[in-house]
């Protein structure tokens, strides 16, 4: 994906030299396709911590969609009291908590496991890169089981700190606890996962639900395309 009047290195890469901070300042300036930097550096974050919530791949991906769109219409409200990358997983966070209190009120139906299941699959396989023919797939398999059977109040705790590496202050901000909050339910967490089970597939959690490939294209072109658009809205 190229865009007129801007590097390509930097328009499709997560790797730019550029902090969050900078490319924020760039769009409000009008360098809208620079958007795209802070897209694909946070969408598997932003994933992560939907479908945590959530507990469906499908409805974690239009989350993000919605949470980029929200947020691009709110750049001017970010101040700089957090950093970018917490703002914006806020944003995600409330979205998909909002659509997990409507489905909640219309129906008690939990998600189909087998279509989860499926979802996950899709996802581990539709990255190109060359490592995912070496992983342990059983392993992360179950690591992606034993973290869905935790109660969604540890899980998104879990998936922040263990699984995103979000500090205790950025992962009480997201969530809207204390830190000491945080502290009790991952501990919790960890505990509620078979000790076994967390100690051998603790080095390679970072793997799981991995947001790659078209997925993470989809999204940004259908962002970007909606950001196009003459009216955004808020």
């Amino acid at each position: 994906m190229m865009f007129h009047g801007v590097d390509p290195n930097l328009a499709v890469t997560a790797n730019s030299p550029l902090s969050d901070e900078e490319v924020v300042e760039r769009v409000r300036a009008g360098d809208r396709p620079l958007y795209e930097i802070v897209m694909r550096r946070h969408n598997q974050r932003l994933f992560r911590i939907s479908r945590a919530i959530l507990g469906d791949s499908d409805e974690a991906e239009d989350v993000i969609q919605h949470a980029y769109v929200r947020a691009y219409a709110a750049l001017h409200q970010f101040e700089g009291r957090s950093q970018f990358s917490t703002w914006l997983t806020k944003i995600a966070v409330h979205e998909a908590s909002s659509r997990l209190m409507k489905r909640k009120r219309v129906h008690s139906v939990p998600p189909d496991a087998d279509q989860d299941y499926q979802g996950m699959e899709a996802i581990r396989s539709s990255g190109p890169n060359p490592e995912e023919q070496v992983l342990r797939h059983e392993t992360i398999r179950l690591l992606e089981e034993a973290v869905d059977s935790l109660p969604g109040t540890y899980r998104c705790v879990f998936v922040l700190r263990a699984m995103e590496n979000m500090s205790t202050a950025e992962t009480a901000n997201c969530l809207d606890l204390t830190e000491e909050a945080v502290k009790v339910r991952l501990l919790r967490a960890r505990q509620m996962l078979r000790k076994e089970l967390y100690t051998r597939v603790g080095a390679t959690s970072a793997r799981a639900f991995e947001f790659l490939g078209p997925r993470c294209d989809r999204v940004v072109r259908r962002v970007l395309d909606q950001l196009a658009e003459p009216t955004t809205a808020a």
